[in-house]
């Protein structure tokens, strides 16, 4: 298959194009806005017709949460409308779409880990356009997958695991939101569940992946630097009230991922396990 990677420069393209000698059946196209501008419906069915491409998976995203509060349009257009013309080109071809979202469709005011048919619920720009995404891509694929995630992390780009190990090394001390609950996710892990589906093949409908057990941020936070060895920075908790930002967190984000063990037989790895090899790579590359 020729399948079209976009966002390729972030933590999941990245991720996805580590495995891909893995898989020679394939042919994939790695591109991120340099090769692709994915808001340019033109450019989409150009690129899409021109490489014969059957399959698609969009690792592309506006990510900055609080940035997201006051730039609705650039957010609602790389994450609601560019989205609906990657589903709608590839449904010229008949082929399939993978579309990666968020536990942000939901406000976090639950106490269950979330199933993919319990009502999303969005409270922040974010959240909400990215949930509108999942419409679209729906709406104009028929053959489209939708996976959400959170909490993503890797040895590339720029993500909480990378910033704590800076501050721990930087500051004695350092206060850590304690109320919000969530899975933190290594990106390889949901990017080898990713080629395990393609391997399988596609199954139309939403699905969440994230790594297995629960945390809060200041847990993740003691553990990144415990496994690390950092010791000469104190790690406090300290409420959601104490720590205020631009868009509203779910206080619990926990995603339920029966169905997508059950579908595909995916083994996933606890946080802390993957946490543990995503570190090792981070200290052989100083």
């Amino acid at each position: 298959m020729n399948i079209l990677i976009t966002g390729c420069n972030g933590q999941l393209g990245n991720e996805m194009q580590l495995l891909e000698q893995a898989h020679p059946a394939h042919t994939f196209f790695n591109t991120d806005v340099g090769e692709l501008d994915i808001t340019d419906q033109g450019a989409i069915e150009a690129y899409v017709s021109e490489h014969s491409i059957d399959g698609i998976v969009n690792c592309a995203a506006y990510t900055a949460v609080d940035k997201a509060e006051q730039a609705k349009e650039p957010c609602t257009t790389l994450n609601t409308v560019a989205p609906a013309y990657l589903a709608a080109a590839i449904e010229s071809r008949g082929g399939w779409m993978i579309q990666i979202s968020t536990d942000y469709v939901f406000n976090g005011k639950n106490y269950l880990p979330y199933r993919e048919d319990d009502t999303p619920s969005p409270d922040g720009v974010y959240g909400s356009t990215k949930l509108a995404g999942e419409f679209g891509v729906m709406k104009f694929c028929r053959r489209a997958m939708i996976i959400r995630t959170a909490w993503l992390y890797s040895s590339f780009g720029n993500n909480f695991v990378k910033t704590m190990l800076r501050l721990g090394k930087e500051r004695d001390t350092l206060g850590v939101v304690c109320d919000q609950i969530g899975t933190p996710t290594y990106a390889r892990d949901l990017a080898l569940a990713i080629m395990s589906i393609i391997e399988q093949g596609i199954q139309p409908g939403v699905y969440h992946f994230t790594n297995e057990g629960v945390a809060s941020w200041y847990d993740f936070t003691k553990a990144i630097h415990r496994i690390a060895g950092i010791t000469t920075c104190k790690v406090s908790p300290l409420k959601t009230e104490e720590y205020p930002t631009p868009a509203q967190r779910p206080h619990y984000s926990v995603l339920d991922k029966t169905k997508i063990k059950q579908t595909f037989g995916i083994e996933i790895p606890h946080w802390e396990e993957s946490l543990r090899d995503c570190i090792e790579i981070l200290r052989r590359q100083e």
